[in-house]
């Protein structure tokens, strides 16, 4: 595709994805299908499962669902991109919705990242203040806990978007990735994009990495705390801990190498990128559920009552 100049602004965008040979391409988008299918079953799963069991009625399992939630809805905004570009060489995406993809990845993105630091604060509340951990974490805390966490990713995103928005661009038109993301938009601007990349750096990539280091001192708070206890809910509470260690682990470590630092390209940027858009939701369901033996009980109770009626029908 031409390059075009400023008097013949940019109207789309071309994706080059993979480049591998059709048959190459054939096998990812099978493997990239069944990710996302599992995806979906997964934290559909989780989803009916804390719905629908009253033992599972309590903070720590309406924020999992919640995450769960994320996971489907940022699988949704990204496999199917990525599937698409698998059938063809070349994606073109117009400008419009390759904003609208950017915005609604990054919207959801956001809350899943804040929604792990609220599992984390509710974590902390019940191991230092079990006594008063029901009212501490009521309802209704609960509920502006995850409202925060959504208005949290719609800040976030609507500031990448607005910091992207005004740039200028007259070609060229081909971002090397496959999907659009402001790592490449924005290399693509034809005007001086330092200021703007420090600006995105700081709000993504700063925020990313506080979050995190803030996450894991928490946690090895909660890990010290909880090391002196004697009681049969140590063990639960240590399990659950490290759950969540492996989680936010999985989530911000390649997210933090990709938003974390100036936007040069990393022949491992693809690479990261395809592991926290595509892998991170298919793997927080299992870490969250092999070592949970509640949620786990929860779930063969679950399938058990969609068998036995299915029997009557």
């Amino acid at each position: 595709m031409e390059p075009q100049n400023a008097t013949n602004p940019v109207t789309e965008f071309v994706l080059l994805g993979f480049n591998h040979s059709l048959k190459i391409q054939q096998l990812l988008f099978m493997v990239f299908f069944i990710v996302y299918l599992m995806t979906c079953l997964e934290n559909i799963t989780i989803l009916t499962t804390v719905i629908t069991d009253y033992h599972l009625h309590t903070p720590m399992y309406f924020f999992l669902a919640n995450l769960a939630f994320t996971d489907i809805t940022e699988s949704s905004v990204n496999i199917p991109v990525l599937l698409s570009g698998l059938l063809s060489q070349h994606k073109t995406v117009p400008f419009k919705d390759c904003i609208l993809h950017m915005f609604l990845f990054h919207f959801i993105g956001g809350a899943h990242i804040f929604l792990l630091a609220v599992m984390a604060a509710d974590r902390y509340v019940a191991i230092h203040k079990p006594l008063q951990y029901s009212t501490i974490m009521n309802h209704e805390v609960c509920v502006g806990l995850v409202a925060g966490s959504w208005a949290g990713g719609f800040i976030h995103s609507a500031t990448q978007i607005a910091l992207l928005l005004p740039l200028p661009y007259c070609g060229p038109n081909t971002l090397d990735h496959f999907h659009c993301d402001v790592l490449q938009v924005v290399k693509v601007a034809c005007a001086n994009t330092y200021l703007t990349e420090l600006l995105m750096v700081s709000n993504g990539g700063l925020l990313l990495g506080v979050i995190f280091v803030l996450l894991l001192i928490s946690y090895t708070v909660i890990l010290v705390k909880i090391r002196g206890q004697v009681t049969e809910g140590k063990h639960k509470a240590l399990s659950t801990c490290i759950v969540q260690v492996m989680a936010i682990s999985i989530t911000f470590i390649p997210g933090i190498f990709i938003y974390a630092r100036p936007f040069k390209t990393f022949k491992l940027d693809k690479v990261a990128s395809l592991f926290f858009t595509v892998f991170v939701p298919v793997l927080n369901p299992l870490v969250y559920t092999l070592r949970n033996t509640e949620m786990k009980r929860a779930i063969r109770r679950l399938f058990s009552r969609v068998i036995r009626d299915s029997s009557l029908i």
